[in-house]
């Protein structure tokens, strides 16, 4: 059932191209929507409000400026040496932070983040500093020096971002819809009772973040491609921020909703951009409203008007639709293990 939202998924693919007239702004949705996909497993799905995004972010788009502009890797090394980097840093900072709860885990993700910023504006000389790493190009994707498939343009760009968008969703439905991603939300609902049926509760959230890093290391990467720069501020945490509004909009415990959410958000902000320069005034308002009256986000709001609409009534799920049933794994392996013994 959970593999429909993928057909949603490639329906707003084919829609951007006919709503939007520019083709960097639709690509730019796809890749924070891969990043806040990356955000909701670990917010929605484990219950866990990271302020690291913005670190996996900005390595992913380092670590491709520089395979393109100093080795001349090809794209698709790239692009794994992006995914490689964001990994790896999700698993350092993961190690660290999950052995904390509640605000002293808040406060060293947070710690991390303005780490590696001065980290990153410390060294010139591989980052570029304060003016980040410049013209990194875009090449084509080739095959033994024979090109196969042009970049050039930003909609041939789009079409191949529109491709790893669709397969990263895919994966992350897969994630979400195992028994691993099961096995988060018991540890999200009640993590007592997942640590006392005998789940290692550490283990699952270091995966997590380590397969939130590999996905938001891909979508820093892509990012540097779509601008041509890997500035400084992608590694700030301010992305990790703005990640994570995206997230809180669209609706957490659900894949599809991260799309609603970071569409909504990058369009409303070039529409609002060009009304007044102090835009974000207007956003922050926007957020109130989403705190007090949208409690879901974007998707919640949908799902109630849908079930309004057919003459259903549901009582809304604290953090999302999967509540009930997420919080019904951990109860059912106790009852399991009682009875074996």
């Amino acid at each position: 059932m959970a593999y429909r939202f993928w057909w949603l998924a490639l329906a707003v693919t084919l829609l951007l191209p006919l709503t939007l007239r520019s083709g960097t702004l639709a690509t730019e949705v796809l890749i924070y929507a891969m990043a806040v996909m990356a955000c909701n497993l670990l917010l929605g799905y484990t219950g866990l409000l990271s302020f690291g995004q913005g670190i996996f972010f900005g390595l992913g788009s380092y670590s491709l400026g520089l395979a393109l502009t100093r080795i001349a890797l090809p794209v698709p090394l790239s692009l794994a040496l992006a995914i490689a980097i964001g990994a790896g840093a999700a698993a350092l900072v993961g190690w660290f932070s999950i052995r904390q709860r509640g605000t002293y885990f808040v406060m060293l993700t947070l710690a991390f983040s303005q780490m590696f910023y001065f980290l990153a504006y410390s060294v010139p000389s591989l980052t570029g500093g304060d003016n980040g790493l410049l013209d990194i190009p875009r090449p084509a994707l080739s095959l033994a020096g024979r090109e196969l498939v042009s970049l050039a343009s930003p909609w041939q760009f789009y079409g191949f971002v529109a491709v790893l968008f669709l397969v990263v969703f895919f994966l992350v439905l897969r994630v979400t819809d195992s028994v691993f991603g099961r096995t988060l939300l018991a540890i999200r609902d009640n993590e007592e009772r997942a640590l006392a049926v005998g789940y290692n509760i550490k283990a699952f959230k270091l995966l997590a973040f380590v397969i939130s890093g590999a996905v938001t290391g891909l979508a820093g990467g892509l990012h540097a491609m779509l601008t041509g720069i890997a500035p400084l501020a992608n590694i700030d945490y301010h992305v990790s921020e703005m990640i994570l509004i995206m997230t809180v909009i669209g609706g957490t415990a659900n894949v599809f909703a991260s799309v609603l959410g970071a569409a909504f958000y990058v369009l409303l902000a070039d529409w609002l951009s060009t009304l007044w320069p102090r835009w974000l005034m207007l956003l922050g308002f926007l957020l109130i409203a989403v705190s007090l009256f949208m409690q879901r986000g974007l998707w919640g709001l949908g799902t109630t008007i849908w079930l309004r609409l057919r003459g259903i009534r549901r009582e809304p799920a604290a953090i999302g639709p999967d509540t009930e049933a997420a919080a019904g794994v951990a109860t059912e392996a106790v009852t399991a293990r009682e009875e074996r013994a």
